[in-house]
């Protein structure tokens, strides 16, 4: 995946991303910093999701209605896991889009009505102990906790 990463996110965390097999680009390498709306245009115009610390940019695609390619936003993190928690978070966004994307495909080639009887389906409950349910932290730590042991 595409990645731009905020000034304001580690310069570290440019390497494991890296190395996950993502395109990684850091704003901090850039010689002065745009502003905000600058950043985002630029990530939209590569088709990167932008990873930041700042929560002005959820106001600039939200209240403005800027168009993104996705933010990731870490909140609370060291700067040392904030690579290990965008991990984590991209994770999760590829299983929820996967889900979604099977959808799309099981309507795919059906009747109308077959399309219109799943758009109807209720939601499907999700099981009290599921990896949803699980703190992100914890996950992210222990995935953490294993980057480095190994």
């Amino acid at each position: 995946m595409k990645l731009l990463l905020d000034s304001c996110v580690w310069g570290g965390a440019k390497l494991p991303l890296s190395e996950a097999g993502h395109d990684v680009v850091w704003a901090g390498d850039w010689d002065s910093d745009p502003g905000d709306a600058e950043i985002l245009l630029t990530a939209y115009q590569e088709g990167r999701v932008l990873v930041t610390i700042d929560k002005d940019f959820g106001e600039l695609a939200i209240v403005r209605g800027t168009p993104h390619c996705g933010i990731i936003r870490l909140v609370n993190w060291k700067a040392r896991q904030q690579a290990i928690a965008c991990l984590y978070q991209l994770q999760v966004s590829m299983r929820h889009s996967k889900s979604a994307y099977s959808e799309i495909r099981k309507c795919h080639g059906s009747s109308s009505q077959d399309c219109d009887r799943r758009k109807r389906r209720p939601p499907q409950k999700v099981p009290a102990r599921s990896a949803y349910s699980e703190p992100k932290r914890t996950v992210a730590n222990a995935l953490l906790a294993q980057k480095w042991t190994d």
